[in-house]
């Protein structure tokens, strides 16, 4: 069971990871990686919803989940669901944000990757997640010789780099920024975490 401290966690970080994405990698066409960054090539390639495309993507991961670990099924079927339901919410508010408020693509970038990396570091933080690629990646992790965080980096690697080229080649040196920002937020938001853990070890 879910805790209620953990539900208002997950909606706090499904805000953050969908002002993000609306407000700052959208009106860009800037990705970002995992299955955000798939549903975001959706989003700009067929114009489909992006929370829809995260549900879609995401069934295969959770029903592996749900066979090999019930415990990583529960802390991030949640985060998934609310975060997909946020991103779409709040996707007819992207016109009245650009009108107050209609940053560079540059900046965009980064303050779009620091939110969504500041929305999962704190699930994260908080044992709840989006799933997503993460998922996929702690599955393939059992059968390649090869440590977690490379398998997700190769993976946003692939994602940006297709939508590179669906899109433009500037489309990927921003999202390569976005990646960078994320992943500097996160690991910011769950130092202290890991930093207990191997206190406690």
């Amino acid at each position: 069971m879910v805790s209620f401290r953990k539900h208002v966690i997950i909606v706090i970080g499904s805000f953050l990871i969908a002002m993000g994405t609306n407000f700052f990698l959208v009106p860009h066409k800037v990705l970002d990686g995992g299955v955000i960054g798939i549903a975001l090539i959706a989003n700009y390639v067929f114009d489909l919803h992006i929370g829809f495309v995260i549900i879609l993507c995401s069934i295969p991961m959770f029903i592996a989940a749900w066979i090999l670990n019930r415990e990583i099924f529960y802390n991030s079927l949640s985060g998934m669901l609310i975060s997909s339901f946020v991103i779409d919410l709040l996707s007819p508010l992207r016109a009245d944000f650009l009108q107050l408020f209609a940053p560079n693509v540059i900046f965009s970038a980064a303050i779009g990757g620091a939110l969504i990396g500041t929305g999962l570091g704190l699930m994260l933080r908080n044992n709840a997640s989006t799933g997503g690629t993460d998922l996929l990646a702690h599955f393939l992790a059992r059968y390649l010789p090869l440590n977690v965080g490379v398998i997700i980096l190769l993976m946003d690697a692939i994602i940006i780099g297709v939508g590179g080229l669906l899109l433009s080649g500037s489309t990927f040196v921003y999202s390569v920024l976005t990646i960078i920002s994320g992943g500097f937020t996160t690991g910011m938001c769950t130092q202290r975490r890991w930093a207990r853990r191997k206190r406690n070890k």
